[in-house]
């Protein structure tokens, strides 16, 4: 099916004032800025309105819509994209929404018959808002802040996002379809440019993101020294298998749907996301969490997903939906709406990384004693996880090359019989089960498909002996060779 495997990645960034993120930092923060205790939700609501007031003066200063979410089941991302195409905005901030969310925060408590006052950790709602960007390099990113102690960002970014943008910069075209591409024209200096986001300085780039929408940290906590620690609170890998024909992906995805969901064991689930099970598919006695597959219907496409604890590994088409392409030449964005459905996507999410090892010393420790270690959330780990991840979807994607072809064999020679045409002239079809035979099977010897061949290597394996002279070889060789064109013509090699 003339197929394309490129790796792409998502990541839900989060960040927390490590050492205020518990109570008793909040308490020391408190004492080292001689706040008093009485005194603390008041402070902590002046600090508040400071930072509130702050985040969003950009936006004012650029004319920016701020706009309030009385829902927080509202998609923020079709009112930023709406926002976007309104105003033209294809660099800079596009708008800050603003709505009431669940978050965990910290209330003063005031035990009256100890007499003592504590602050404990709760859930409860809050004001966040919410940045939309259209980052120079990122492409179409958010950036969320809480605006209550300890004031939490998360980064939402996509690496498809991220990797249009840098083609546009290096003048590569390409279709994309909501955040898959369907066509590339060179899919190897795409898959370059993917790879090397892996290799970013991610301190750098996060914190310059914190700054933007929370512009008076870390000066507004004081003499209380803090930072924002970095962590990844969900990732997605997806490997997408682009198929030159929309028409064979639909000819094949309902055999790979049913050979996910009726073939695959709880066994072979847990071994696609890196859990150790045995060759008699015995499980270690410890392991109690569940496996599930599940199966669904979506506008995007029908969608299987295997799940073990938190992660899980899914396959599916993507369906129709609004499109742009750039051509060559010309990197202006053309819309339109396009139903074609050519990519198969695999794609491994982590949410509980401690599932999978690394290989790193201890935290503290002395930085030459390495183990395997439970992997950590925080962004140095990334590396790690991408590579489980893409070690996750190939298991998965080999696991699929096993299902059963029920083509008929008219179905499979469909097209190679007929004549084609080939730089205006016409080439017959082939014969494979008459003259051509011998040489079609001589194709399937395994030298050539480790080595390849030569118009002479066809030779020793089609004629017996050497050729009695050179008129003789010289036949010998133009029939190879008008051979090898008619194989090229029919797509064969």
């Amino acid at each position: 099916a003339h197929l394309v495997h490129l790796k792409w990645s998502s990541f839900f960034c989060g960040a927390v004032l490590r050492n205020m993120g518990f109570a008793e930092g909040l308490m020391l923060y408190l004492s080292v800025n001689k706040i008093l205790f009485k005194d603390g939700c008041r402070h902590f609501q002046e600090i508040s309105e400071r930072i509130k007031a702050a985040s969003i003066e950009s936006a004012e200063k650029q004319h920016r819509p701020v706009i309030y979410l009385p829902s927080s089941e509202t998609s923020k991302e079709e009112v930023a994209l709406k926002i976007a195409r309104k105003d033209r905005i294809d660099s800079g901030l596009i708008g800050i929404l603003t709505c009431v969310e669940g978050c965990q925060l910290f209330e003063f408590h005031r035990d009256r018959k100890a007499r003592t006052s504590t602050l404990k950790s709760v859930r409860r709602r809050c004001l966040h808002y919410y940045h939309y960007f259209d980052h120079a390099e990122l492409g179409r990113i958010n950036v969320r802040l809480q605006t209550w102690f300890p004031f939490t960002i998360q980064v939402c970014m996509n690496g498809r996002e991220w990797l249009a943008r840098t083609m546009d910069k290096k003048g590569i075209p390409y279709r994309k379809t909501g955040n898959c591409f369907n066509w590339i024209e060179d899919v190897e200096q795409a898959q370059r440019l993917a790879t090397a986001q892996l290799a970013t300085d991610w301190p750098r780039l996060l914190e310059e993101l914190a700054g933007q929408v929370n512009p008076l940290y870390p000066d507004i906590f004081g003499k209380f020294d803090t930072q924002y620690y970095w962590s990844t609170a969900q990732s997605e890998w997806a490997t997408d298998v682009m198929f030159k024909s929309p028409a064979h992906l639909a000819e094949i995805y309902p055999r790979l749907v049913r050979h996910g969901l009726l073939t695959f064991k709880s066994q072979d689930v847990m071994r696609f996301l890196g859990h150790y099970v045995s060759a008699k598919d015995k499980l270690h006695p410890w392991f109690k969490n569940e496996v599930n597959t599940s199966f669904k219907e979506r506008q995007e496409g029908v969608r299987v997903k295997h799940s073990v604890s938190d992660n899980s590994v899914k396959m599916y088409d993507k369906g129709a939906g609004e499109s742009y392409e750039t051509k060559p030449n010309d990197h202006n964005r053309r819309y339109f709406y396009s139903t074609e459905v050519n990519v198969l996507r695999i794609e491994s999410t982590v949410n509980s990384s401690r599932e999978f090892k690394v290989f790193r010393s201890k935290e503290g420790g002395p930085k030459d004693e390495k183990s395997w270690l439970p992997m950590r959330k925080g962004i140095a780990d990334l590396q790690r996880r991408a590579e489980v991840s893409q070690a996750s979807n190939e298991r998965y994607l080999s696991a699929l090359a096993k299902v059963e072809n029920d083509r008929s064999l008219e179905e499979c020679l469909d097209g190679l019989c007929s004549p084609v045409k080939l730089n205006g002239q016409q080439i017959r079809g082939l014969n494979p089960f008459g003259a051509d035979a011998p040489m079609l099977a001589e194709l399937g010897r395994g030298e050539f498909s480790i080595n390849g061949f030569r118009n002479r290597d066809l030779q020793e394996h089609l004629y017996k002996g050497n050729a009695k002279n050179k008129s003789e070889q010289k036949k010998r060789s133009g029939k190879v060779t008008r051979t090898l064109r008619m194989l090229r013509a029919h797509g064969i090699i």
